[in-house]
């Protein structure tokens, strides 16, 4: 190996592009998303994947509300109270599907819209 070829290889690493803000947090979604996706279909004797997936979805949840409270928080007010909204929604949704007594795809049509609005996608008039 020349000394080039090894310059080249210990420099690919930072080659790797960065992330934006918005990058990060469809990247949490989709992780979470795809993991109630795994569990969507599954019965009783998986509850601990469904209450993995389901749990890990409130937990980003959660962490979307507190920066949604934060001052610093730049977004408008109104899409901030709108997206508060949908969290206590997901919150208690959650609770239900735990209970076995609902599906998970609200939560799966929720994240899913989420990550619509981050990659800037307009929804279809219905």
């Amino acid at each position: 190996m020349t000394f080039s070829s090894n310059a080249k290889s210990g420099y690919a690493a930072a080659a790797i592009p960065v992330r934006t803000d918005r990058g990060v947090e469809y990247a949490a979604f989709a992780n979470a998303t795809r993991q109630l996706k795994s569990v969507e279909t599954a019965d009783r004797s998986r509850f601990v994947e469904v209450a993995h997936a389901v749990n890990d979805n409130s937990r980003l949840w959660g962490v979307l509300a507190a920066d949604l409270m934060n001052d610093d928080n730049a977004l408008p007010v109104p899409l901030r109270a709108q997206l508060l909204s949908l969290a206590q929604f997901v919150r208690k949704h959650s609770l239900i599907v735990l209970a076995g007594k609902a599906s998970v795809e609200p939560l799966i049509d929720i994240n899913t819209s989420i990550m619509r609005g981050l990659r800037g996608e307009m929804e279809e008039a219905a």
